[in-house]
């Protein structure tokens, strides 16, 4: 049974390589630890599901949420097998865990054919000038939505 860092560490890494041996994904696993316990785990999911948000950070935080019926992780300690993507990184965030340890870094993801800094550096550039170009508009009319909301005093939720 696992119960130290490294020992949840390791079992990320084990679910990486279940990528290398069934080609699920890219060679990424993720376990979500609370009160010293493994609450989720998963592995790349992208070529098994077809489904380009499938990565093993935000399976692990969708089946832990699931868990402990909640979208927030407070408690909970996030292992990875490397550095979060940004996208992993945002779900990280939104979901706020107390910690993320993870093993490989984001250069070394770039140096097995891993590249996310064309994603980093597009957050950086104006809307239209992105390799994919977002266009803003109706804004008046969706800020009325935004309004209503917080009229009602809604929190945030996340």
């Amino acid at each position: 049974m696992a119960n130290t860092p490294s020992d949840f560490m390791n079992e990320a890494i084990r679910l990486a390589r279940i990528n290398v041996e069934q080609l699920h994904g890219g060679p990424f696993g993720c376990v979500i630890v609370k009160d010293g316990k493994i609450i989720a785990a998963a592995h790349n999911e992208v070529l098994a599901s077809n489904d380009p948000t499938a990565h093993a950070e935000i399976v692990a935080i969708r089946r832990a949420c699931q868990v402990i019926g909640s979208h927030q992780l407070t408690g909970c300690e996030i292992y990875a097998s490397c550095e979060p993507c940004p996208m992993c990184l945002g779900a990280v965030y939104w979901s706020r865990p107390d910690k993320v340890y993870f093993a490989a870094s984001r250069v070394d993801a770039a140096n097995a054919g891993f590249d996310d800094a064309l994603i980093y550096n597009e957050m950086c550039i104006h809307h239209a000038d992105r390799a994919i170009p977002f266009i803003q508009f109706m804004q008046d009319e969706v800020q009325k939505v935004f309004r209503e909301w917080s009229e009602n005093n809604h929190s945030p939720g996340y």
